[in-house]
């Protein structure tokens, strides 16, 4: 029988994290400046020296830290293990892979811990900008230490979003705008949780590790993220895929939701 995890004391584990992430951090800004070995994945997704060593890194590092933990991670063989841990680290070693590779710096390190399906604590480290964004269940999201929160808009009309351009023309007859392309999913989607846009989407097929973490930062920043039929994500399922998605404050959120409702009734008949 697969031990169970003791119950993590999140006031303890946010500072131990804190600090793992900014030594993590530190190895791959070594890596992004000095300009990382690349190949091609199995399934042609890219990753790099950099990735591998930041997530030996955080293997070492993290489980440790709660007794008993499982691991997912973008670059570690999965295994059905985990299925059986009530809390497990869901870890992305480097989330923008192509720009980390290509040497832009919009690249982030995103590791959540989830128990029993949800994200309890999160944290999204740019080591190249010092953002630092965390969030604990119940304890508010910060950046940099600073309480954030997402933005509140009224309508659709003026709607800054950042994503892929299909799903951005859902909403450009709403009067919608096209705000900067956001490279990495994760740190796409805790700029809506900083206030810095007000939407954030992704196409078909994120995973996990593109999402855990984002999700509690995004929840404790008043903001909410699901399917695009509004339904709340679960983590650490056998499969880790998710369809598209949409992030968003909560006072927006289901009116993007009944928006795109109504585009795709509209396109049927």
């Amino acid at each position: 029988m697969t031990p169970e995890a003791t119950a993590p004391d999140l006031d303890l584990l946010a500072p131990a994290l804190d600090q793992i992430m900014r030594e993590a951090g530190e190895i791959a800004a070594g890596f992004f400046h000095r300009g990382a070995r690349r190949w091609e994945k199995a399934d042609s997704s890219p990753v790099t020296e950099g990735d591998i060593a930041v997530d030996t890194f955080l293997k070492a590092r993290l489980p440790p830290l709660l007794a008993g933990s499982g691991w997912l991670s973008e670059e570690t063989a999965d295994t059905a293990e985990r299925l059986q841990r009530s809390h497990v680290w869901v870890v992305d070693p480097i989330d923008g892979t192509r720009a980390f590779a290509d040497g832009i710096p919009m690249w982030v390190i995103s590791v959540a811990l989830v128990e029993r399906g949800r994200p309890v604590l999160a944290a999204i480290f740019n080591p190249l900008a010092d953002e630092y964004f965390e969030a604990t269940a119940g304890g508010g999201a910060r950046l940099n230490g600073q309480a954030i929160m997402a933005t509140s808009p009224s309508g659709l009309a003026g709607l800054s979003i950042s994503g892929p351009a299909p799903l951005f023309d859902l909403f450009a007859a709403f009067g919608a705008r096209k705000a900067p392309w956001v490279y990495a999913l994760a740190y796409r989607l805790v700029h809506v949780a900083a206030g810095r846009i007000d939407v954030a989407t992704a196409r078909t097929n994120p995973k996990d590790w593109d999402l855990a973490a984002a999700d509690l930062i995004l929840h404790e920043a008043g903001a909410v993220l699901t399917d695009l039929q509004g339904r709340e994500l679960t983590y650490n399922r056998l499969q880790v895929s998710h369809p598209a998605l949409i992030a968003a404050g909560r006072a927006i959120h289901s009116t993007l939701v009944t928006a795109i409702a109504s585009q795709n009734r509209s396109s049927q008949t």
